[in-house]
């Protein structure tokens, strides 16, 4: 198993895209800033319409597709991760966009572990994100990191793994969605374990409407009981947990003084989440009481300083030099 050397550090970095014209340019800028110098960029585009390849060709990036008919979360992934050359492989979203320029560096140094088979980094939300979805990535993305995690939790949003694993363990290319907790289970079960690290820290930009909201935990959650098939989730987890979280949502946002701004939003968000997720679930079992925490409860009816991670001022990325006024040399 290959272990990173601080001071040759070189990892691929595969986004997955379709239509992320307003982010893809930030992304990149952000990767072009790291303090890790040798970084290839591969993304996979699904069929983009709009500028998004036009942009993305200003940088030095290699760039696959895949047929929209063709597409999978697991085989765009595959695609991208059997291009790439370097012994680690970062997997992002293509609407992310890192906070400080040691981002990657901090997101592989788990690696000098040979145990560590995956690690995954911290994700918050920026303005737009809505209130009940920045309560779930502060319930799934904590300040303290947890460099032995036993569980098979972590987003490929923003996440790091082992080339040579992964050509033992190919992304599962049947599943709606989850081929990072699969991977991560498959992992496990071979003896590895999995990173978290709180200051490898990304925002991650979501503007869905409620229909996509829905779907989104719909797809998840038939995924969910394919990889864990004891699992449940019946009208009374529906209702318990609906219920339960938009009241704890109410209580934070009465305490940071946005209720009023929020009191549709916050119902109608919880609405689309459970309800999806009740829509994608079929059978009869025991639900992992872990994974189910992590995925569903609330945030606890306790007031915590949710302030971001501290990162070092000097390492902080001005992204106020919009993408497009930068000049990227291509390679030969």
């Amino acid at each position: 198993m290959i272990n990173p050397q601080n001071n040759n550090l070189r990892c691929s970095v595969v986004i997955r895209c379709h239509n992320e014209e307003e982010h893809i340019g930030k992304l990149l800028t952000g990767i072009g800033q790291q303090t890790l110098s040798d970084v290839e960029i591969i993304l996979v585009d699904s069929g983009s319409t709009d500028a998004t390849l036009a942009i993305a060709s200003r940088y030095p990036i290699k760039i696959l597709t895949i047929n929209r008919d063709e597409f999978s979360f697991g085989r765009s992934l595959n695609l991208g991760c059997g291009a790439s050359t370097s012994d680690y492989i970062v997997i992002v979203s293509a609407h992310i966009y890192p906070v400080a320029k040691d981002w990657l560096e901090k997101l592989l140094k788990p690696f000098s572990d040979p145990q560590v088979a995956l690690v995954y980094g911290r994700q918050r939300g920026d303005e737009q994100t809505k209130y009940s979805e920045q309560k779930v990535l502060e319930r799934w993305f904590p300040q303290q990191s947890n460099l032995r995690q036993k569980h098979p939790f972590c987003n490929n949003a923003n996440v790091a793994i082992r080339r040579d694993l992964w050509q033992r363990l190919p992304y599962n290319e049947e599943l709606t969605g989850l081929e990072d907790l699969d991977w991560a289970k498959r992992a496990i079960s071979l003896g590895h374990c999995i990173a978290y690290v709180a200051d490898a820290e990304i925002v991650h930009v979501h503007e869905e409407t409620p229909q996509r909201l829905y779907n989104r935990y719909r797809r998840e959650a038939i995924a969910l009981k394919r990889i864990f098939s004891e699992e449940h989730f019946r009208l009374f987890d529906f209702l318990r947990l609906f219920s339960a979280n938009v009241i704890t949502d109410y209580y934070h946002a009465w305490h940071d003084k946005i209720l009023l701004k929020n009191l549709r939003e916050i119902p109608l968000f919880r609405l689309m989440q459970f309800w999806g997720t009740y829509r994608g679930f079929a059978y009869q079992g025991t639900i992992a009481s872990r994974l189910k925490q992590t995925f569903y409860y609330p945030t606890e009816m306790t007031r915590k300083n949710n302030q971001t991670h501290s990162a070092d001022p000097s390492k902080i990325i001005d992204y106020s030099i919009h993408h497009s006024e930068m000049k990227i040399e291509r390679p030969d």
